[in-house]
């Protein structure tokens, strides 16, 4: 296992919270796993965030976040504000076509059942913290498990710059969805539903190619929980 440690003036990554100085990082997920779009999905106690991978077929689930409700958005304004800095550091990225409109779009279920979820995939990855970095050409999002009495990394997941705005819209709209549930709950009408959200085009539709350009910024300090 190697440990990554923040470095001064390094302004590509957002600190948030932070009171850890450095996280543990398994060779297991050291070498990360790339993606191209985003699933969302609630439950009772938790936020499940599956990143797909569509560049060849069979599509499938490269990586499954499990992270509880209250940390959700603090996740999704350190991302933003990340990308903040993105921009004022190389500009607003170009963004992929979107496809055309085919007709009736997919059902969650049908997305599902034309992706392939490996059994090492298929339990998740337990995230109550983040550490993000950015490079001119893609975003490393460090997942981590802040436990006594270290934080370890829990998760690694690549993205081209261009899908970061699309991946803060599905993580935004799960969210706001999620919040005017539990507040009808609390005036009385109704318990909270199910809730699932897919990365806009839904990620059977969504391709791309990898970056070429190693992500070689020194990371962030992580996101206590």
């Amino acid at each position: 296992m190697s440990e990554e440690t923040p470095q001064p003036g390094d302004s590509q990554h957002e600190q948030v919270r932070a009171q850890h100085v450095s996280a543990r990082v398994p060779e297991s997920v050291s070498r990360g796993v790339f993606s191209t779009g985003v699933i969302t999905m609630t439950g009772s106690s938790e936020f499940v965030i599956d990143f797909v991978q569509n560049i060849g077929p069979p599509a499938s689930v490269a990586a499954r976040i499990v992270m509880p409700h209250a940390v959700m958005p603090q996740f999704i304004d350190a991302l933003n504000k990340n990308y903040d800095l993105y921009k004022e550091r190389f500009g607003e990225p170009a963004q992929p076509p979107r496809p055309q409109n085919q007709g009736r779009r997919p059902s969650v279920q049908e997305i599902y059942d034309e992706l392939k979820i490996p059994d090492e995939v298929l339990p998740g990855s337990y995230a109550n913290g983040l550490m993000i970095g950015h490079t001119a050409s893609e975003f490393k999002l460090d997942f981590l498990t802040n436990l006594f009495p270290n934080s370890a990394v829990s998760c690694r997941v690549f993205l081209s710059a261009p899908q970061v705005p699309r991946m803060l819209e599905s993580l935004s709209t799960t969210y706001q969805q999620f919040a005017q549930r539990v507040q009808q709950q609390r005036q009385g009408q109704g318990p909270p539903q199910p809730d699932t959200t897919a990365d806009p085009p839904p990620p059977t539709d969504v391709g791309g190619e990898p970056e070429s350009g190693p992500d070689s910024d020194p990371p962030g300090a992580p996101d206590e929980q």
